[in-house]
């Protein structure tokens, strides 16, 4: 059941708000509603659920801060094509 709720904001925030919204294709209060349901909703640990399919990409190798990833990219082609 939808119940109407009235929201006092800073005039500058709704006309953003309203933007996101429309390039989004939701309305404002679908946006809110689903915003407070992530704060209030009852998972335990993540507040992010990730996906199986992106469970699935992990594989435990850390990448380096400083790769080049071009340089190494040419070098495992070229190691490739020998």
């Amino acid at each position: 059941m939808d119940t109407k709720l009235t929201l006092k904001l800073n005039q500058e925030i709704i006309e953003r708000a309203k933007e996101y919204a429309a390039d989004k294709k939701m309305s404002l209060s679908r946006i809110v509603e689903a915003y407070l349901q992530s704060l209030t909703s009852d998972k335990k640990g993540s507040d992010v659920e990730i996906s199986p399919f992106v469970k699935s990409l992990s594989t435990g190798v850390k990448i380096p801060a400083d790769l080049d990833s071009k340089t190494a990219y040419s070098d495992y082609l070229l190691e490739k094509y020998k």
